[in-house]
Formats: structure tokens, sequence, C-alpha cells
């Protein structure tokens, strides 16, 4: 997390100290360093299988009402954007955000998917409303995809007799809205926006080399931002 804050930093820094860099509220380009509250779902959308020979496996089976959830996360996010016109632009974001998924329902209190790190690869097409003025709303839309990295097992799926678990990529889709306030004539601003997205990964839990649980997570999250802008 700290590398990630050092990064944004960095790039806030280089982008806002530039003066070769032109700003202007009409430039075709922007930048934003904003801080990005991740709120996801994670409950369990489905059991696609599951091994009652295995412990793990056998333990989900009892349950009646097995159930999962993500923990929030609050990360810095660089936005990259180009605008064709003053109506309309694309838009694609850079951060990592980790999260862990713990059990709810009948599995409340276990920890089952530890340091599950993701990539949300985002581009948006947005339409922007030209108030005539510095506040400038906007929506957007387009497809994600969702690169997952390093997952582990959790303390409770380990003690089971988990040593693998493995969360699938998934392509799925985003919406957004928000608002761009123009600071003055320099290009400044300030930039707040929110992106749903609709995500069903699957996660399978490996107790050596046989798959004893495989369930599909209605992923789902909120992402909140709020930051400052450059265009230029």
């Amino acid at each position: 997390m700290r590398k990630l804050t050092m990064m944004a930093a960095l790039a806030a820094a280089t982008v806002f100290a530039a003066p070769a860099m032109a700003g202007s509220p009409e430039g075709h380009f922007q930048v934003k360093v904003l801080g990005t509250a991740v709120l996801p779902d994670g409950k369990i959308d489905s059991v696609k299988s599951v091994d009652t020979t295995t412990t793990l496996g056998g333990a989900v089976a009892a349950l009646a009402n097995p159930q999962t959830k993500a923990n929030d996360n609050v990360v810095p996010t660089l936005a990259l954007e180009y605008f064709f016109n003053r109506t309309f632009s694309v838009e694609t974001i850079c951060c990592f955000t980790q999260h862990h998924v713990n059990g709810a329902g009948d599995l409340a209190g276990t920890e089952l998917v530890d340091h599950v790190l993701i990539l949300p690869a985002t581009l948006t097409a947005k339409a922007h409303l030209d108030t005539g003025g510095p506040i400038k709303p906007y929506v957007g839309a387009g497809p994600a995809l969702f690169l997952v990295f390093d997952e582990k097992p959790g303390a409770t799926a380990a003690a089971l007799g988990i040593d693998k678990v493995k969360m699938s990529n998934k392509l799925g889709v985003a919406a957004q809205a928000g608002v761009d306030i123009a600071l003055g004539d320099q290009g400044f601003g300030l930039s707040l926006d929110a992106k749903k997205y609709w995500m069903r990964p699957t996660a399978s839990f490996y107790e050596g080399d046989t798959l004893a649980l495989k369930t599909r997570h209605k992923l789902d999250l909120w992402v909140l931002s709020a930051g400052v802008s450059y265009r230029f």
C-alpha cells in the first residue's frame, strides 16, 4: 500500500509541477489523482461443484446457508482521459486493490481467501454535459477486466486441508457517473466519480490435486473516488 501511495504521489507531482504542459479546461488530455474506496459484495452466487470426500467440501455441503463477504479497501488511483470534443471522452484507470474473503451466514467467523490482489482494468466511454460553466457532470460505461493475483487460502480454509485457492480473471461491465469542477483557466480541477461494476468471478479451493469446492461470487462492487485533476 505504501508503494502504491508513493507512486500516486510521484505521478501527481510530475503532472502538477510540469510547466511545459499548457493547462487548459478545454484540453484534450486529463490526468486525475484520486483517493478511491473499493466496496465489493462478494457473496456466493452459486456453488458450481463440491467434493464431499474432502474436509472443506463435506463441511460446506452440510450447511444450509453458506455465505461469504469481501472486505472494503481504500487505495490511490490514477485516471487518464482523452477528450474528442467537449461532449465525448474515453477514460482508463490504474490501481491495485487488496482484499480477503470471509465467511458469512452459516460460515460466519471463518477466513476463506486471503491477500486477493485485483487489477480492475477498466475502459469507459463518457458523455459530458457542457453547462457553460466550471461544473461539468458526466456519465459513462464500458468493459472491465478484473485480473487477480497472489490469492492464498485463509486460515480456516488452510486448517480444513486447502493448500491452494484460485480466483478467476473475469470480464464484466462498469457504469459511472460523476462531475469535474474546473478551478480557474489553468487546467486544474476537482473530480468526484462513482462506478458500479458487475462481476461474477469463481473461486476454486484445492486439497492437493483435488478440487474440493468451486463457487461463483457476486462481486458487484461500488468504486467511489474523489481527487484532483489536470487537463491540458
